[in-house]
């Protein structure tokens, strides 16, 4: 994210930097806690003003991917960082948690395939600093 919006947000670059590390370690843990699938972490700052980073995952099935992004919304909150919004909760297919800095996707394998976010943004971003991948079982 550019300096600039980052003023415009209130923050030094710096401060940003600090909490939104803090916020994906919190993120990753909700994650691993309710056995995400497939976890990705795609560093987008060079992309676009809109996020600096990227999580995508997958759940089971359209319960699991509901109570994952309920657990990431209830550890970001204790965490003292409330998300500025959420969408496809009533489906499950697809939510999205808006993070400010992270935004969150968990998904179906199938609507991930179809939607193929990674290949999205992965083919803009470096190749050395374009994600960083970890699976749970």
């Amino acid at each position: 994210m550019s300096t600039r919006t980052a003023a415009r947000r209130g923050k030094t670059p710096r401060s940003r930097a600090k909490g939104a590390s803090a916020l994906l370690r919190v993120v990753l843990a909700a994650l691993e806690d309710m056995k995400a699938v497939n976890v990705k972490v795609i560093d987008v700052r060079e992309l676009t003003d809109v996020a600096d980073t990227l999580i995508i995952a997958s759940g089971t099935s359209d319960r699991h991917v509901r109570s994952i992004c309920d657990r990431v919304i209830e550890q970001s909150k204790a965490s003292g960082m409330r998300p500025l919004g959420t969408e496809g909760e009533r489906e499950g297919e697809w939510v999205l948690v808006d993070l400010q800095d992270i935004v969150v996707h968990v998904m179906l394998p199938r609507v991930r395939e179809f939607y193929a976010l990674e290949r999205l943004w992965e083919a803009g971003a470096a190749p050395e600093a374009s994600a960083h991948t970890a699976s749970h079982s």
